[in-house]
């Protein structure tokens, strides 16, 4: 799989809040095959664009 990370959401977001959800929502409204993933490691949501196999 390869994937671009287009944009990093902190987890913190305050309640009934999803910007990274938001963001993905208005990328593939674009036409983009964007995905949101948790990194754990930093503690923040990753929109990003698959390539290959995992569409």
């Amino acid at each position: 799989m390869g994937a671009q990370v287009l944009e990093r959401f902190p987890a913190g977001a305050p309640r009934g809040s999803w910007p990274a959800e938001e963001y993905a929502a208005a990328r593939r409204a674009e036409g983009m095959p964007v995905r949101v993933v948790m990194d754990l490691a930093s503690d923040a949501f990753l929109v990003v664009v698959v390539h290959g196999e995992d569409r």
